[in-house]
């Protein structure tokens, strides 16, 4: 497992991508795997869940524009050690969402991350790209620049409305700009065992992906909810917390996938 760029993406707001960036992440890093995450989204709730915003000067937005006053902006500029052995992370800042209106035009766009990414991931054992909730050109440049894919799919309603122009927009990627990309699995997230809805709707999403449902799944969680007001993984905040276990769990999956 060396090399592995893994993009966390699902268009759908409030499905857990944030969630599962940060602990899968930190789940890597407890088991030894040197890991970078790269937050690509500007929201930047990934960054504020390991490091104080007042510090980050330089960020993703500067590393992938690229020009004028961000010219020779390297990988070593932005890349921030978090308190979290083992993991390093990109930082974001609310001016990425300017992206993609600065990046129009230009014919490397889909590339940009990749292009910074490839050299720099032999270095670490996994990178995971934390992404927004749009298939817009963010996203776009995290499915180019990943080796593999994981959906966080919230078992609601409206879990699987959207779920289409995910998948053609994957199959779009896949047919030309990366087709090396690989689903590596849809986690299912915000779970509640409890409730018959909750089950039908898991029934819903296993009937639509097959196989490529983790056994694993991510129930609701107080304690996931308040770790990153504290900066901290669910590991270090309230380790024998479901979400603690859940997430663990999670990870021994992607492993073995991944391998």
């Amino acid at each position: 497992m060396r090399g592995i760029k893994i993009a966390i993406a699902n268009q759908k707001g409030g499905v857990g991508k944030t969630t599962t960036a940060i602990n899968l992440s930190a789940a890597l890093a407890q088991k030894g795997r040197k890991v970078l995450l790269a937050d690509l989204d500007p929201q930047a709730n990934s960054t504020i869940s390991f490091i104080d915003m007042l510090g980050v000067n330089t960020s993703m937005y500067d590393l992938l524009t690229d020009s004028g006053a961000n010219s020779g902006v390297t990988m070593g500029d932005i890349i921030r050690k978090t308190n979290f052995e083992n993991l390093d992370l990109i930082p974001s800042r609310i001016n990425l969402a300017k992206l993609e209106g600065k990046l129009v035009g230009e014919l490397d766009a889909p590339f940009r991350l990749k292009d910074k990414l490839d050299p720099i991931s032999k270095h670490y054992d996994v990178v995971v790209i934390d992404t927004p909730p749009t298939l817009g050109l963010i996203t776009v440049n995290a499915l180019v620049a990943a080796t593999h894919l994981i959906i966080p799919i919230q078992s609601s309603y409206f879990a699987l409305e959207g779920t289409d122009d995910l998948l053609e927009t994957i199959e779009r990627i896949k047919a030309r700009p990366n087709p090396e990309l690989e689903v590596l699995g849809v986690v299912v997230t915000l779970h509640d065992r409890r409730t018959t809805l909750s089950r039908d709707i898991y029934d819903q999403i296993c009937q639509v992906f097959g196989e490529k449902v983790f056994e694993t799944t991510i129930s609701k969680s107080v304690r996931l909810e308040e770790s990153p007001a504290y900066k901290e993984s669910i590991f270090t905040f309230a380790p024998s917390s479901s979400g603690a276990v859940e997430y663990a769990n999670l990870c021994e999956e992607v492993i073995r996938r991944a391998n």
